[in-house]
């Protein structure tokens, strides 16, 4: 089915501007979800490995950090054009090592490539000021220069755009970055360096080591005193391990982790407007995204109408192998994610919820879980206070705005919340109440290049994107002078 495809896909460590085997020839398997079939074997990193790409990223960090910041803008906007001609080779790979369905995918790609012409734009806009020191009369010369090397660690739901999203803001600052990659989805970054090469992006500038052995692979090189930036994406449970091991060299970390999205609907919200963004806002790849909805809260008056057409859109998705035509559901990255997802399940039907839609785990080869939607799903249940990472909607009502304002924020999370009313003064009220860094307001989808992502709380440090995503990766100098 994809032989042709895979064929000139790199499977080797990209350090240096080389390919090269793992220093003691370790490999893995990485798995079509929808087949349960090997697709390609990939060199595993080791701590040797680590340790030559920090050799590599800090050997080009001076000529790299020492380039015009408009050389380094046209590379990033040549990846850019790069990328968008090889775009549907790059969405048909991410379909095969993620999953999800080919549309998704494309969608995907496009949005990691804008991280390239954004960030092409904004690195050209690193300014600094000069003022003069009230007291005493000297200048104050403020300038942002680059950090140094960065270690960006990235999951397997997003494989080109969580990379891009790092890597962009990184290189445009001038900075040199290590990469390691998830080990469920390795391939689209490795297919993406001869793009960036073709782009000239130099030797050494972007490595890449996926690695079986995460935890010591990026422990050592948290703890090499060259690298000065860690940009994570994944569990709050792994941010929290890399915070420690970041505090031990005081490594700036910016991290973005978990979320428990909650999705408002307030009776006078137009409900075919809701339920169009409640389909992105849950049904983004999978529901597998830390931005997902989680806890769907519908005010009273309207529940049975938007229930009945939730589950009316959920179940006339077509689940099948992301690569064929009409399909919009493909499988779940891996056994683990899909056996996470019928356990919340099976907890919720259990203390009492009603299922509308989906609910039972189809037969057959890949790790295919059905769109499922509960109703009255009881509080106490698992999916209301974990990510549930799967193409499942818990819904519950609610009579005020102060009590659903109070029951959304009761969570160690605060990344994304949607919500939807036709009343504008409503709409910004409650989103100022809020505690999530990100608000969807009559919207079923906030990422965007242009805009500060992050989130608040056990949600994350830092936001990438927009203004902000650059100066992650650049430290303020302050010059004291008189002239």
């Amino acid at each position: 089915m994809y032989e042709n495809l895979l064929a000139n896909v790199p499977t080797d460590l990209w350090i240096g501007g080389k390919w090269r085997k793992s220093s003691d020839g370790g490999r893995f398997d990485v798995i079509d979800p929808a087949t349960e079939n090997t697709v390609a074997s990939v060199a595993s990193a080791t701590v040797d490995d680590a340790k030559a790409a920090v050799d590599a990223a800090s050997a080009a960090f001076p000529a790299w950090a020492g380039k015009k910041p408009r050389e380094r803008a046209e590379i990033l906007r040549k990846s850019f054009d790069l990328i968008m001609r090889d775009a549907e080779r790059l969405a048909k790979l991410i379909t095969i090592e993620n999953g999800k369905a080919l549309p998704d995918s494309r969608g995907e790609v496009a949005y990691a490539a804008e991280f390239f012409r954004w960030f092409a734009e904004e690195g050209v806009r690193n300014i600094g000021q000069v003022s003069v020191a009230p007291a005493s009369g000297a200048r104050i010369v403020a300038q942002h220069r680059p950090a140094g090397v960065a270690v960006l660690v990235t999951p397997w739901n997003f494989p080109a755009a969580m990379a891009t999203r790092k890597i962009g803001p990184a290189l445009a600052a001038g900075c040199t970055v290590v990469l390691k990659p998830a080990s469920d989805t390795p391939l689209t970054m490795l297919a993406l360096m001869p793009i960036l090469e073709e782009a000239g992006v130099p030797a050494g500038v972007v490595n890449v080591i996926p690695s079986r052995s995460s935890g010591k692979v990026v422990s050592t090189m948290l703890h090499d005193p060259r690298v000065r930036v860690v940009s994570f994406t994944g569990s709050t449970e792994v941010g929290r391990k890399l915070l420690h091991e970041a505090a031990d060299n005081v490594v700036r970390p910016a991290m973005e982790l978990g979320g428990n999205a909650p999705f408002i609907v307030f009776e006078d919200a137009d409900i075919d407007a809701a339920i169009e963004g409640a389909m992105i806002a849950k049904m983004r790849n999978m529901g597998e995204a830390c931005t997902a909805a989680n806890r769907f809260y519908v005010q009273e008056k309207v529940h049975d109408e938007f229930a009945r057409k939730l589950t009316a859109k959920m179940a006339g998705l077509k689940m099948g192998n992301g690569l064929d035509d009409g399909v919009a559901l493909g499988p779940l990255v891996n056994k683990d994610g899909r056996d996470k997802v019928v356990e919340l399940v099976d907890d919720a039907v259990k203390k009492g919820a009603k299922v509308l839609t989906g609910g039972k785990l189809p037969n057959g080869k890949g790790y295919f879980y059905p769109a499922t939607v509960l109703d009255n799903v009881a509080d106490g249940s698992k999916m209301l206070s974990e990510e549930i990472f799967g193409p499942v909607a818990a819904i519950q009502t609610f009579k005020s705005e102060e009590e659903v304002v109070r029951r959304a924020n009761d969570t160690e999370y605060g990344l994304v919340a949607y919500l939807y009313t036709k009343d504008l003064s409503r709409g910004m009220r409650v989103s100022e109440q809020l505690d999530f860094g990100m608000i969807g307001l009559n919207r079923g989808l906030v990422s965007d290049p242009a805009a500060p992502f992050g989130g608040m709380k056990q949600s994350g440090i830092g936001r990438e994107g927009a203004h902000e995503g650059l100066m992650e990766f650049l430290e303020t100098q302050y010059i004291s002078v008189t002239w």
